[in-house]
């Protein structure tokens, strides 16, 4: 299936690696130019040769006024934004008394105002050319809170209402904003908490842990014209471990 993409100009925050690379390569495989996202430039250097994406913009997005300059700085080299993905690091974990008020601004610097910034320098442009979609990838902590996840349950979830407000607000300019919600990926965060076999298939009624790409080809689908009609959406994509709706 053609979807599309061809000569989109796409820009993937936090994609030099788990689930942002995945997308990323994604999208390039369709013919879209691609821009990616990381903290360091010599890793954003590194990826966007192994991909072939069609350039990068390094930066740190807990830091005042990052994404609003990546997104300003994307859209004078590429010209009109087509697409928009948000993607961040999860937080540290912590009960609501352990967490410090430094450790809730950054992580709102981060997982809210990090997506405000960008989306606000980018609307007015795909409002303006009456095309856009925007994604934001999340976690299924948006819908059901985890434990220990306290700074990410919250503002992922505050996440959900905002996009439903831009969706209605920007529906009738051509503009499409949804959410996807990974559950449990195989990335290197989760890598790193060695979690058995066993214990996976405890969690998880799929028995088994995420592949990046499988999330992906969602968020490629939406990211292209043929999902027009799909906006204010939030799609877990999770092997079922959400037991809401």
């Amino acid at each position: 299936m053609d979807l599309k993409l061809k000569n989109k100009n796409a820009l993937i925050f936090g994609s030099t690696g788990g689930i942002g690379k995945a997308v990323a390569e994604s999208l390039i495989s369709e013919g879209a130019n691609v821009f990616i996202n990381g903290r360091t430039e010599q890793k954003c250097k590194v990826v966007c040769e192994e991909i072939g994406a069609k350039g990068f913009f390094s930066g740190d997005l807990s830091k005042k006024g990052c994404a609003k300059s990546i997104t300003e700085n994307f859209i004078k080299e590429a010209g009109s934004p087509d697409i928009i993905i948000t993607n961040t690091g999860g937080p540290k974990k912590g009960s609501f008394l352990e967490i410090s008020e430094e450790q809730w601004l950054e992580d709102y610097q981060s997982l809210w105002l990090s997506v405000v910034d960008s989306l606000k320098s980018a609307l007015p442009e795909m409002a303006k050319n009456k095309y856009g979609r925007i994604l934001l990838i999340t976690s299924i902590a948006a819908k059901e809170p985890l434990p220990g996840l306290t700074t990410s349950n919250g503002l992922r979830a505050g996440l959900q209402g905002l996009a439903k407000s831009i969706s209605n607000e920007f529906s009738k300019d051509g503009v499409t904003i949804n959410l996807l919600l990974p559950g449990y990926t195989n990335t290197d965060r989760i890598k790193a908490l060695n979690l058995s076999e066993d214990k996976i298939k405890e969690m998880v009624p799929a028995g088994r842990l995420g592949d990046p790409q499988e999330l992906a080809n969602l968020a490629t689908y939406l990211a292209s014209p043929l999902a027009g009609y799909v906006t204010g959406q939030s799609i877990a994509v999770d092997g079922g471990v959400m037991r809401s709706h």
